[in-house]
């Protein structure tokens, strides 16, 4: 199964699904290239270490969505690597209808909360804001709605008391590498 990696930021979700890649804990996937929508995201770094094809892609004309000549270049891109699976990890711009039809069924995306609560950005402060004892995180099938697609998996992660933002965030990245790691080897098995 071919896998094609979008992220906007550090990558550690993209690094936790290449490190189970390089130890054989990915299944029958193979990532075979990272996209970003910015040219100083660390997720770039993952490329040379992983052996893996990883560019900044110019997602212009808009700031928060994929359309246009934006999502042009990234339809372009992502076709010609052939996947089986496109992994939002960290994608931080709307994916508009074209892209998803071009690549129908096969867009998924990591979320940091038990969806439906606390979708859009910032599901973890939303949740720590809005005093919930247990949180989490969600992938899901990407659908034009935000967040709203069907949930393929999630993972509970209880507010302690003594949790900061920054303990529950750590809590929640923690359990988004395990999650995303172990969706994406149980979707590559089914994958026929």
């Amino acid at each position: 199964m071919r896998v094609v990696i979008l992220g906007s930021g550090r990558g550690s979700n993209a690094e936790a699904l290449c490190i189970a890649q390089q130890e054989g804990g990915l299944g029958r996937a193979r990532i075979v290239a990272i996209f970003t929508d910015r040219p100083e995201a660390g997720i770039l770094a993952l490329g040379p270490r992983f052996d893996i094809d990883a560019r900044y892609l110019d997602p212009a004309p808009f700031k928060t969505k994929l359309e246009g000549e934006g999502e042009r270049r990234y339809l372009e891109a992502v076709a010609a690597c052939a996947p089986d699976l496109v992994v939002l990890a960290g994608f931080m711009r709307v994916v508009k209808p074209g892209f998803l039809a071009a690549f129908a069924g096969k867009v998924i995306n990591l979320h940091p909360s038990l969806l439906p609560s606390f979708p859009g950005l910032d599901g973890i402060g939303q949740a720590f804001r809005h005093g919930v004892k247990y949180t989490g995180c969600t992938v899901h099938h990407v659908t034009p709605e935000i967040d709203a697609g069907r949930i393929i998996d999630q993972t509970v992660v209880r507010i302690e008391e003594d949790d900061t933002l920054e303990t529950l965030a750590a809590k929640i990245h923690a359990a988004e590498h395990r999650l995303l790691v172990g969706v994406v080897a149980r979707l590559s098995q089914e994958y026929v």
